[in-house]
């Protein structure tokens, strides 16, 4: 029950701009900026900030998020980092594209 509620939470979120901003933050372990994330994406950053907090932990509907992305403060910037399950989330989506292309 828990798996079905994360997966109609995260249809929330735009499916073409997540697989863009997990494929982005796969590339950088370390994290990106969020202005950079902006430009990059080509998005405000309210959009941006909205699917983080749907694909983080935020409890945004009752329960709290699949726990994809984490923001970081490092000092005057804010970072978002891909986490271990949303790297695991990024593979396997990767993965089923792969194999609808073949």
């Amino acid at each position: 029950m828990r798996h079905r509620a994360t997966s109609e939470r995260c249809l929330s979120a735009d499916p073409q701009f997540t697989a863009q901003l997990l494929q982005v933050l796969a590339d950088a372990p370390e994290g990106v900026s969020l202005a950079k994330l902006c430009k990059h994406l080509g998005v405000r950053m309210s959009v941006l900030r909205r699917t983080l907090a749907w694909l983080g932990t935020a409890n945004l509907d009752g329960q709290p998020g699949p726990g994809w992305v984490r923001v970081e403060d490092r000092g005057e910037r804010q970072f978002a980092v891909l986490t271990s399950v949303g790297l695991a989330e990024h593979k396997q989506r990767s993965t089923a594209q792969a194999r609808q292309g073949d």
